[in-house]
This record gives C-alpha cells, structure tokens and sequence, in this order.
C-alpha cells in the first residue's frame, strides 16, 4: 500500500456496541491487503452511556452531545486524521461535531446517497427503515430528493417492525430481531420501492445477505466503511 496509510482512521462508536465492531470488521473486510501491515490504523472509541440518541432528536435536546463531544476530543487528541460514527440518528449532531473539534469526519449519509445516485441502476424511489430519529430529522429524505430519488417512509405497522428489530438486537436476541427486520423489508417492498436504505446500523447485523426474495439492500455502515478506506488510500 501507499504512505497514504499514515492516516489514522477513528471510530467514534458505542452506539451500539455490536454495530461497531461490525464497522471494524467492514473496514478490515474492504481495505485490500496481504499481511497484517496492510491494514489501517485504527482507534476505537466505543462509550455505549451516550444517551438515548432518538430520545433526544424527537424531544429536540441535545442530550447525547456531550458524551459524542468527548469522545471525538479524545480521537482527535489521539491524532485522528479521519473520523467516522456508525450510527445514523447521531449524524444529526455531526455539523456541529465538526465545527467545535475540528475533526475530520466521513458523512454515513453523503457517502450513502452518493453510492445510491452513482450505482448502475439508480432507483427512482428509496425506502427508508430506521429509527423514528432519524425519519424525524429527514437526514435522508431531503438529500434523496435532491439527487432525483423519491423517498418513501414506512407506515405504522412497519416503523413498528422496525423499533421491534432494533430493541431486539440491542438485547441480543437475534432471531427475534431478524424476524420483526425482515418483515419490515417486506412491508416496505409492497410500496414498490426500487431500493430500501437500512438507516440504522443494528438492521444490517441482522438482515440475510442477497435474498432474491427482498428488494434491493442499501447498507450505509458498509458505504461508510468504503468511502473511509477510499479517503486513505487516496
């Protein structure tokens, strides 16, 4: 690899804990290497006591900030050169992350839209399965519509699947959580969207890999991950 790998990458996490060893793992899985010294450096700041993140969007506090500020100081006092936060509703504290450390950061949800607009086959239309935080502050519905593609929101029932397959995975009960995850992808399939953005990183940890039977998957944890390693290699 080049000496562009001098970079080092920092993972502000924790939120959840599963959903960012996963974001490692992804990191590793897309970083081209044979040996050990291939691979990025990485730093790994992971406080799972970050407030309630959707607690705060939808009651319009800032609750989660401090803690979210405290761990990119620490990364960025580290020497952090790239930053990334594998959780989507926290993105909504991301402008103002940047603006008090800083901190360089890749955007999970410019790097996700941008991947959606540029792949062969485009979609017309998206749907959207994440937390009510996340539809709330329309983190993706007003970049979607920018780019030319329509979003579409679940309804009750299916936002209900939704909740039940994040608390399940936070829990640790998995077969639940896959179950109430699939059905969600299904409820949405039946709006007829060409795509369905999972915006929140425990819906990946959970969800079966190239099923024929679900619409397409658009995974920002994965497109983060590349567009970090893309920012690296230079």
């Amino acid at each position: 690899m080049t000496p562009k790998t001098a970079h080092l990458v920092g993972i502000l996490g924790g939120m959840g804990p599963a959903a960012t060893a996963d974001f490692y793992a992804r990191l590793i899985r897309h970083t081209p290497a044979r040996r050990d010294q291939d691979h990025l450096r990485v730093a790994v700041w992971a406080d799972p006591t970050v407030p309630d993140r959707v607690h705060a969007v939808l009651n319009g506090t800032a609750e989660p900030y401090p803690a979210l500020l405290d761990g990119a100081s620490r990364l960025r006092d580290l020497g952090v050169t790239i930053a990334a936060m594998p959780c989507n509703t926290a993105h909504v504290f991301l402008p103002r992350l940047v603006a008090e450390t800083g901190l360089r950061f890749v955007d999970m949800i410019e790097a996700t839209v941008a991947s959606v607009v540029t792949a062969g086959g485009a979609p017309r239309t998206a749907g959207l399965l994440g937390t009510r935080g996340v539809l709330h502050s329309r983190l993706y519905q007003d970049r979607l519509s920018a780019a030319g593609i329509r979003p579409v929101e679940p309804d009750a029932d299916t936002q209900g699947s939704v909740d039940a397959a994040i608390s399940a995975t936070k829990r640790g009960d998995l077969g639940a959580a896959r179950e109430f995850a699939v059905e969600a992808v299904r409820r949405m399939a039946r709006d007829s969207v060409d795509a369905v953005v999972l915006a929140c990183t425990e819906l990946p940890l959970v969800l079966p890999r190239g099923n024929s039977d679900l619409p397409r998957l658009v995974d920002p944890a994965d497109e983060l991950a590349i567009a970090v390693v893309a920012h690296c290699r230079g």
